[in-house]
């Protein structure tokens, strides 16, 4: 027969059992995964053009999404760009997409459907206004362009939104002054190669490939966007207000610009949501692209851009709730 612990024998035991409890609990704490499950499920991504940043920046982020959540299926979407990649999220046709600030804030003045469901999560990347010409052109200036074969874009991309801006602030008009051509950056290239086209304006991250591939194999140049027509962009408002004036570094296009550097102009990327998005899934995501960073920078190098500092400004919408939980929890 065992003898009954005394009083305070038995208090240690209880004590000691309970110690013991305490770091089990602790260890199981490190070791094993806190809150709910990795999302789940299929989502879609509204990217762009084969051959431009967006399409080619989606795919990494695919591929870090996989990693992060493996348990999420990513399909993207070919679009014609930002315009029509902001229709799509705002009306249901896809869930995230990248959208330049001015397709954005476009779309949220003509109150267009579903533009008030719209949400941010993160501020990108700069798109940077190209305007190509052939070495040869006459073509010094916007204002020159005045007669001429110019490829402006699809009706749904955002090229189209800022070519259409920047030919009125040059006091010309898109639709009288030039011969606009409705073609995207897989087809700009070929036709100014063959001079189908004087000229075309692009706007993407840099470099885009399209335009870096047409430089080494073609006499090209990029045409100065002065910062007095970002002035009368200004003066425009609206989502022109969104333009900067920016200067396209010399080793962006080294065969185009010869040790230059080139005037131009920028504007914002977004990555873009609705309100109605899961708030764990939409925290994950932001948490991928601001952790992906510099995988996806060492092939697309505009993505080096993404900057934590600035990431929480997308105006002209407001943050997701899933993004601010995330940034909230970064915060030192």
């Amino acid at each position: 027969m065992f003898q009954a612990l005394p009083r305070i024998g038995r208090r240690l035991a209880l004590s000691g059992s309970a110690a013991v409890l305490a770091v089990v609990g602790l260890l199981l704490w490190w070791l094993l995964p806190l809150g709910g499950e990795s999302p789940s499920g299929t989502i879609t991504f509204s990217t762009g053009t084969p051959t431009g940043v967006y399409q080619m920046y989606g795919k990494l982020l695919q591929g870090a999404i996989a990693k992060d959540m493996p348990d999420l299926n990513v399909e993207l979407q070919d679009s014609d760009g930002s315009q029509q990649n902001i229709s799509r999220v705002a009306t249901g046709e896809a869930d995230f997409t990248i959208a330049a600030a001015d397709a954005v804030e476009t779309y949220v003045l003509q109150d267009k459907p579903g533009a008030k469901r719209l949400r941010g999560c993160s501020r990108l990347y700069d798109d940077y206004v190209h305007l190509v010409v052939l070495r040869s052109s006459p073509v010094q200036s916007v204002k020159n362009l005045k007669g001429m074969r110019v490829a402006v874009g699809p009706g749904g991309s955002g090229v189209r939104l800022i070519a259409n801006h920047v030919l009125e602030a040059a006091g010309l008009d898109p639709g009288k002054d030039i011969e606009p051509l409705a073609v995207g950056i897989a087809d700009m290239p070929e036709l100014l190669e063959h001079h189908k086209i004087d000229a075309f304006f692009w706007s993407g991250g840099l470099p885009t490939k399209a335009v870096q591939d047409l430089s080494r194999n073609d006499a090209i140049r990029l045409v100065p966007i002065g910062s007095d027509l970002v002035e009368n962009l200004h003066q425009q408002g609206g989502a022109s207000r969104y333009y900067r004036s920016a200067v396209m570094p010399a080793d962006a296009y080294p065969e185009a610009q010869r040790g230059s550097a080139v005037q131009t102009l920028a504007v914002a990327n977004f990555l873009v949501t609705r309100e109605d998005a899961d708030a764990d899934l939409t925290e994950e995501l932001t948490r991928t692209v601001i952790a992906s960073r510099d995988r996806i920078g060492s092939v697309v190098h505009a993505a080096q851009l993404v900057d934590l500092r600035t990431a929480i400004y997308t105006d002209p919408l407001p943050l997701h709730e899933g993004a601010r939980r995330y940034y909230r929890s970064i915060k030192p």
